[in-house]
């Protein structure tokens, strides 16, 4: 079996290099942090605060999150273009510091990674999800080069941005994410750590297959 758990802040491609490894090696992409999005989207539309922990609760009860055809689903809704805007981020970031938020996400990705190969992408795969994965990665870069790297997303994609509002953003969820109570975001002790700051898309596409082969 091979599962390999990508570990890091948020920004620094480790969806896009995640799913283009997965694609390489012909094994599951598991995004969870696209979980948490999709319960912190539901969050807002239906006016939910994270500091009501019974008014989450029932939220989660009726809440349906599933992977397919390379989309992230949400009560049947494919919500891949509404979860990855500035204002989603943080309140994902805020919401998953409950423990009954962590641990229905934890038993999903759990359950998937029990099942087949994955490449799985998150904040605590190594250290929490699946601590006896196959391969583990720490992938970081400078928070300069992330809020720049989302900052010429957004104007690509069309949409207005703020590169010093992005970048404080980028800085107070890492804040958040490495001092949260529950699994905060740090390297596993076996993790093999990978710096992408100066790496192309390509060359971290690479990098992380090389560290994959090698473990094999």
């Amino acid at each position: 079996m091979l599962r390999v758990a990508i570990d890091g802040p948020g920004g620094t491609g480790k969806s896009t290099i995640a799913k283009a490894v997965a694609e390489r090696f012909g094994i599951e992409y598991i995004d969870t942090g696209a979980m948490y999005r999709s319960i912190a989207l539901k969050s807002v539309r239906e006016g939910v605060s994270a500091d009501d922990v019974a008014a989450v609760e029932e939220m989660l009860r009726s809440t349906d999150i599933d992977f397919k055809d390379g989309k992230v689903w949400l009560d049947g809704e494919d919500v891949g273009g509404l979860i990855r805007t500035n204002e989603i981020s943080m309140a994902a970031s805020n919401i998953s510091k409950l423990p009954c938020v962590r641990a229905n996400v934890d038993e999903l990705s759990k359950r998937l990674a029990s099942t087949k190969d994955v490449v799985m992408e998150g904040r605590d795969i190594g250290t929490a999800v699946i601590p006896d994965a196959e391969v583990k990665i720490f992938m970081t870069a400078d928070p300069d080069v992330r809020a720049k790297r989302r900052y010429d997303q957004l104007i690509e994609q069309g949409k207005e941005a703020d590169l010093e509002k992005i970048a404080k953003e980028i800085r107070e969820r890492d804040y958040q994410d490495s001092h949260r109570e529950l699994n905060p975001l740090k390297q596993a002790d076996d993790a093999v750590f990978l710096d992408s700051t100066n790496m192309t898309i390509e060359e971290n596409i690479d990098a992380v297959a090389d560290i994959i082969n090698n473990a094999m």
